[in-house]
Order: C-alpha cells, then structure tokens, then sequence
C-alpha cells in the first residue's frame, strides 16, 4: 500500500475520530478543569490541550458523520 494524499486524508480522519470520542467524564476530567490563566499568564500545555479537543469536538462533530459516510462508500466501491 503507497503512501499518498488518501492515506494521509484517512489518518487525520482517524485521528478526529478519536478525539471526538473521549469521553467527558472518563477521560477529560482526569486531565483536570481547564484553568483560566491570570492576568498576562500563558496557559499551560494541559489547559491549551483541553481547549484544543472542547473545540475540535464542537466543530467538527456534526461535518464528521458525513465525511465518515462518504469515506466508507469510497472504502466500499473502490476496495
């Protein structure tokens, strides 16, 4: 199998399937609350993180169920 730009495509798509499914309670309240940083702080990686999946799984949640629908057609037809 070559690796080309429908491989990479299918990794990332497997990779945004993977964060949209943790769990809020199993996983991410063992990573700790999202910690609002004090007045000219940089937040921490930790904080950054959890910001970074809250949003990936608001956007991406609902556009994801076709793109996985479309892929698994093309899976289907081409094999």
């Amino acid at each position: 199998m070559a690796f080309g730009i429908y491989s990479l495509l299918e990794a990332i798509l497997l990779c945004l399937n993977a964060v949209c499914v943790l769990h809020d309670k199993r996983f991410l309240s063992k990573l700790g609350p999202a910690e609002a940083p004090g007045f000219g702080e940089e937040p921490g990686m930790k904080s950054q993180l959890l910001n970074l999946i809250k949003s990936i799984r608001t956007v991406v949640r609902i556009p994801l169920i076709g793109v996985n629908i479309v892929t698994i057609a093309l899976k289907l037809v081409l094999g």
